[in-house]
């Protein structure tokens, strides 16, 4: 029988109450009672992410898989019927599946994802490439990304009452219309949902595979948005940040009005380490149009969501093309035949 990670039992059982106390005590049973119908045996570690653990195992045959568990939510319905429809061209392989107990057994991958590569443009080039992948006619049922628009556009003015003083209202307005306009044009195409740099692992039948998707029918040109602001998270070197800081902040200790921490040369650190990069990490600072020179070519109408989806334009002077080169980086091997 399994032993349940302290952390993640204690962050379900916060986090869902007395719901989640009753599943994190019924999972080392239910893990039990899906090996035996399985026939496989566990063989590792238990693992564990935010909503679910995965259980390395050891099949009747002898190979090797995981065994995934997560907290019963609607946002997890669709993961098995997105493995399904892609049959593991471009994600992992699905080889069992109980939708009632969001159980899932799945090709064990290595434990490397894109988070281990330091080449953050070959990084969100491969994104692109598997945006074109997973590409396919999405399967009956999926939900739509067009009935998440009411819910976008809440999270938009949620954004702006943080930022009232930098943003002016008449962007969140031209967002809340593009984001309107594009919900009635989408595409009944599968896209991943949650593409970013921790949910693309290393692999052995291709070179990188997708993880944890979220299974939604709609333009792939959404996986932009989810990679630069969902989730990628890497490091970044200080001459790099501090180049897109006003002269004023990086004569400075710390930037000023701020609490954070100052940097030192040579040293790496994560976008949290000011408060512009912090609030644009968070999805809160995002980019209009970029304003480098470089970086000015207009995007094709349908790669518009992609900018509508992250509209919120960050406080002057800070400058923000490095996620404008990432987004059309993704953007053109999306879309490249």
């Amino acid at each position: 029988m399994i032993d349940v990670p302290e952390p993640f039992a204690r962050e379900i059982t916060e986090r869902e109450g007395a719901d989640g106390a009753r599943w994190i005590a019924s999972l080392p049973d239910l893990v039990d009672e899906l090996c035996a119908r399985w026939s496989c045996t566990p063989s590792g570690w238990v693992m564990h992410g935010r909503v679910g653990i995965v259980v390395p195992v050891r099949r009747g045959d002898g190979s090797s898989a995981v065994l995934k568990v997560s907290f019963p939510h609607p946002g997890n319905d669709h993961e098995p019927v997105a493995l399904a429809t892609w049959s593991g061209r471009g994600a992992v392989l699905l080889y069992e599946r109980d939708d009632a107990r969001y159980a899932m057994l799945l090709e064990r991958v290595d434990h490397s994802t894109l988070l281990s590569l330091d080449d953050t443009d070959e990084a969100a080039a491969i994104c692109g490439r598997l945006t074109r992948r997973l590409a396919v006619p999405a399967p009956p049922n999926v939900p739509r990304l067009s009935e998440r628009a009411k819910a976008q556009e809440r999270a938009l003015l949620d954004a702006y009452e943080l930022l009232t003083d930098h943003v002016p209202r008449r962007v969140v307005d031209t967002a809340i219309d593009t984001i309107r306009e594009l919900a009635m044009e989408q595409p009944d195409t599968l896209v991943h949902g949650d593409l970013h740099d921790k949910n693309v692992v290393r692999g052995t039948r291709e070179p990188w595979l997708a993880i944890d998707p979220k299974g939604f029918a709609g333009d792939p040109a959404v996986s932009a948005m989810s990679v630069v602001i969902g989730g990628f998270q890497r490091q970044i070197p200080t001459d790099e940040l501090c180049a897109e800081l006003p002269g004023d902040w990086r004569s400075s200790p710390t930037p000023p009005n701020s609490t954070g921490n100052a940097s030192s040369a040579g040293r790496r650190l994560t976008p949290s380490c000011t408060p512009a990069i912090s609030a644009r990490r968070r999805g809160r600072n995002a980019t209009g149009p970029s304003t480098s020179p470089n970086e000015s070519r207009p995007l094709s109408r349908e790669r518009e969501g992609c900018r509508a989806a992250v509209a919120l334009t960050p406080p002057p002077p800070v400058d923000v093309s490095w996620m404008n080169t990432l987004r059309c980086r993704v953007e053109r091997e999306c879309v490249s035949s």
